[in-house]
């Protein structure tokens, strides 16, 4: 007899394992670094210009100056000055993960992955495409990460009943969503705006290369997904099973149906996609108007969703609760910007870095930022987090060293999206291998080539991108 799909989670065991240290222990312990190297450092200083509405370092202008180290009181009320810093893109996180809260609670989105599961069940040379394509948006449009955790304890049983692997149905969900989808931010609210809000780039600008990227990035994922998928079907010893039987099949409601208000709901998601695309390109949207029409839409999806005012406002409350680490950790690395400014460090580290990468061409330049962002990610496992710590840096170094700023920030996304898949510091990922029961070894063995084979389709695009000017600019 078989199972429910519901006994197959134990919910014990989806508890987030240990981290090792966190990225706030390591961001302050940064902070307090960059206050030693105050004392240390010479200080050094650009002349910056207005051009166009954007503000240029003049590279012909660096000196040094006398040392304005930061005081210990003072590391501490960085702090402060930091999340001032970076109040305009907080506040915009906390506002879209409200929305998104909102959008949640009317069920609409889970409605849809269940539909999907129930037409497509039996046929999975259809159902796998589908699904990633289905994550996959959901990842590189809202940007959508710890939130599709709970449809792995959906998919999996779906992928075991069909006589895959668990380690099948993991992978539509995190290689779409987050391999597939949030690295490739078509548009991104918490990687790509937030990088070019940083670089004073216009909010979703070069959206033709992310879209050609993420139709790459998706054949590949398919592929990759599939070849295993029927490897295992064909000899099951091959399979990665987790914590579930492989002789035991769960049960999955093929009859499911869509209600109409989850429909509706869904059409109005669609339809803010559209304004978002037509008043970004169009009319010039920046982060406010973004965050409007996204709360508008979650309002009237509610409405429709037949949701009261107070369950909205409930959503709206846990949506940007989930927010809060994410949040934070922007404040934290503008702290880090606010202490090397005040220390006179920034400009320093722009004039040896432009020495040390200047003599180089600009194409080989900009892979090198896409290579040290991969390794930033161990430590700053957070998109937005990694922009508000990285961006400050690249977009001046891009300036002086002659890289767009548009392919700095493609540079960013690629490093930081990419790595999310093989680092042990990605709360996502490990949250996600303990509700399907892998280990981390096994799917770190399984999912290694295919890293490897996405570093070297980013580093083709980033050359692209630098070769093609990637701008506006």
């Amino acid at each position: 007899m078989t199972k429910p799909i519901k006994d197959y989670v134990n919910h014990e065991e989806q508890e987030t394992p240990e981290k090792g240290i966190n990225a706030f222990v390591l961001m302050f312990l940064v902070i307090a670094i960059m206050t030693v190297l105050t004392y240390i450092v010479p200080a050094g200083h650009f002349d910056r210009v207005e051009k166009d509405g954007r503000t240029l370092v003049d590279a012909a202008s660096f000196q040094f100056v006398d040392n304005t180290p930061v005081g210990f009181l003072q590391m501490f009320n960085s702090v402060h000055l930091g999340l001032m810093e970076g109040a305009h893109i907080i506040l915009f996180v906390f506002l879209f993960g409200g929305a998104l809260g909102i959008m949640q609670a009317t069920g609409a989105i889970d409605s849809f992955i269940k539909v999907v599961a129930a037409r497509f069940g039996k046929r999975e040379a259809i159902l796998i495409p589908v699904l990633v394509l289905i994550f996959a948006l959901l990842g590189t449009l809202i940007g959508s990460a710890e939130d599709t955790l709970v449809y792995i304890a959906i998919i999996v049983p779906l992928t075991m009943a069909l006589r895959m692997d668990a380690l099948t149905g993991f992978a539509i969900v995190m290689l779409g969503t987050l391999a597939t989808g949030f690295v490739t931010g078509i548009t991104n609210p918490f990687n790509v705006a937030v990088a070019q809000s940083i670089a004073e780039l216009p909010i979703y600008s070069g959206m033709g290369l992310r879209i050609a990227i993420f139709i790459v990035f998706y054949l590949l994922t398919v592929i990759y997904i599939y070849r295993h998928a029927s490897k295992v079907k064909k000899n099951p010893e091959l399979g990665v099973y987790g914590k579930f039987n492989p002789n035991e099949q769960p049960e999955i409601d093929l009859t499911f149906k869509m209600s109409r208000r989850h429909f509706f709901a869904l059409l109005v998601l669609l339809g803010n996609f559209i304004a978002l695309i037509v008043g970004v390109i169009k009319f010039g949207w920046y982060i406010s108007e973004i965050g409007g029409i996204f709360l508008l839409s979650a309002i009237i999806m509610g409405i429709i969703g037949g949701i009261r005012p107070n369950k909205m406002a409930d959503g709206f409350v846990s949506g940007a609760r989930e927010m809060v680490a994410g949040a934070l950790i922007i404040g934290i690395a503008q702290t880090i910007l606010v202490v090397t400014k005040d220390g006179g460090l920034l400009d320093t580290i722009l004039y040896y870095a432009a020495g040390l990468v200047g003599q180089l061409p600009a194409s080989i330049n900009a892979v090198g930022m896409f290579i040290m962002q991969l390794f930033i990610n161990f430590i700053v496992p957070s998109g937005s987090g990694q922009a508000a710590l990285t961006m400050p840096l690249m977009t001046p170094l891009a300036d002086m060293i002659g890289v767009s700023r548009q392919t700095a920030v493609f540079a960013f996304q690629m490093g930081d999206g990419i790595s999310n898949m093989v680092i042990p510091t990605s709360g996502v990922l490990l949250a996600g291998l303990a509700i399907a029961g892998i280990p981390f070894t096994k799917w770190l063995k399984w999912v290694f080539p295919y890293f490897l084979l996405q570093v070297g389709i980013a580093i083709i695009f980033i050359i692209i991108a630098q070769t093609i000017n990637y701008g506006p600019f």
